[in-house]
């Protein structure tokens, strides 16, 4: 009579084994990835303000965008992962990432994001941004701020 097999052979559970290894290797650097990405969408949506209040002096003032935190109505708000929010010269907003926390590679960590205003005539009648400056990584930035 013949016996039927129980179980596994060691070369089949070798065999799920390396392929439960591969997946892992390739899965968890991508999620890694992600989640930063999903870290820097908070740096990116803390810039909202800003932008706002900018766009909103340049109509009220008549031409000339804010130059500083105070006079484009808005303020640093610093969180787990924002360190810092500037408003600088032509209405440029630069957000910092904070120093740790971003997890990744350390060049995440204290990284930037520059938004550059263009003025409406260039843009019928509406503040459009760009954000393609900084020292963020392009693989950490939303797809529209890639470079």
């Amino acid at each position: 009579m013949k016996q039927v097999q129980k179980g596994f052979t060691l070369i089949e559970l070798m065999i799920v084994v390396a392929i439960i290894g591969i997946l892992a290797a390739t899965a968890i650097p991508a999620y890694q990835d992600y989640t930063v990405r999903a870290k820097v969408v908070e740096v990116v949506n803390s810039a909202m303000p800003c932008k706002l209040g900018v766009a909103e002096g340049y109509m009220s003032s008549g031409g000339t965008f804010p130059t500083t935190l105070a006079a484009a109505g808005c303020a640093t708000a610093a969180t787990k992962f924002v360190a810092s929010i500037a408003v600088g010269a032509a209405g440029i907003v630069t957000v910092q990432a904070a120093a740790a926390g971003l997890g990744g590679t350390p060049t995440a960590n204290g990284g930037t994001i520059i938004f550059t205003p263009t003025s409406p005539a260039a843009a019928n009648g509406s503040v459009d941004w760009t954000c393609t400056g900084g020292t963020m990584p392009g693989k950490y930035r939303p797809a529209n701020c890639r470079v």
